[in-house]
């Protein structure tokens, strides 16, 4: 297994903290490279176990960021550390300060009708030199047509942008993403979910003790009960008893890459 990865749940997470994910962004930039990110929570982890086009999805990433304390808690576990929560709500406006020193620009594309220009306007407002080469609201549906999707391409394109960011939730962002990464000339590809509406002021963050504790889930649940109930009361629980499960099979058999 790479060194830089940790096997969760035969999902291979990268350990980079959050420092390490941008310095991976700007070193793509700088030396023409591409990125294929993915930000994967604890129920995008569980969803991979029973979709291995998700999983192989997740695994092909150039880059697949823990984003929840629990993945990073798994990580230690298995004896294979991550070494900081990579959340799209952390990584957005942080990387916007990066790349208003260093000319890169943005395309956004995703989230409801309005909300990318209004976050583009949050963060030129923080960081006065950012670029943002273009933004679009797809339609709201299931699946793209086609010509909607090529609509989507020649747009990115056409804006010369350095980094796409896709809000059009997971995992619907990261296959889209995948499925179209070849004819994309950006550098950097990333889905963040929520993150446009969160980092525009739309939808309220946990406080920060709730984030470093574990508890943003809760937050949030608290907020969307209807939508998240599922996703938190349902599924994620699964998370830990599984994690153990790969943490007594990788003992026995010597081997991190098991899971039983």
């Amino acid at each position: 297994m790479n060194s830089e990865r940790a096997n969760i749940l035969n999902v291979q997470v990268s350990r980079f903290d959050l420092n390490e994910t941008m310095q991976q962004f700007s070193h793509a930039i700088e030396n023409g490279k591409k990125l294929r990110v993915a930000v994967t929570p604890v129920n995008c982890i569980l969803w991979a176990r029973k979709n291995d086009r998700l999983k192989s999805l997740y695994n092909s990433a150039d880059i697949v960021t823990a984003d929840g304390v629990p993945v990073v808690w798994a990580s230690k576990l298995l004896n294979t550390p991550i070494r900081g929560r990579v959340t799209g709500l952390d990584l957005l406006p942080e990387f916007s300060a990066v790349a208003s020193e260093n000319g890169y620009s943005f395309f956004f594309l995703g989230a409801a009708e309005g909300v990318a220009d209004q976050l583009s306007d949050v963060l030129k407002k923080i960081n006065p030199d950012l670029q943002v080469a273009g933004t679009y609201s797809p339609p709201f549906t299931e699946k793209f047509s086609d010509s909607e999707n090529q609509k989507m391409i020649d747009r990115i394109n056409r804006s010369g942008a350095d980094v796409l960011w896709v809000s059009l939730t997971a995992p619907k962002q990261d296959f889209w993403i995948a499925e179209h990464f070849d004819q994309l000339n950006i550098s950097v590809a990333v889905g963040v979910g929520a993150a446009f509406d969160v980092v525009a002021g739309n939808i309220q963050r946990s406080p920060a003790w709730m984030q470093k504790s574990g508890l943003e889930w809760l937050y949030r649940l608290m907020k969307e009960p209807a939508r998240l109930s599922r996703r938190y009361l349902v599924e994620a629980p699964l998370f830990i008893p599984l994690i153990f499960k790969q943490f007594i099979t990788s003992r026995f058999s010597g081997n991190d890459s098991k899971t039983g």
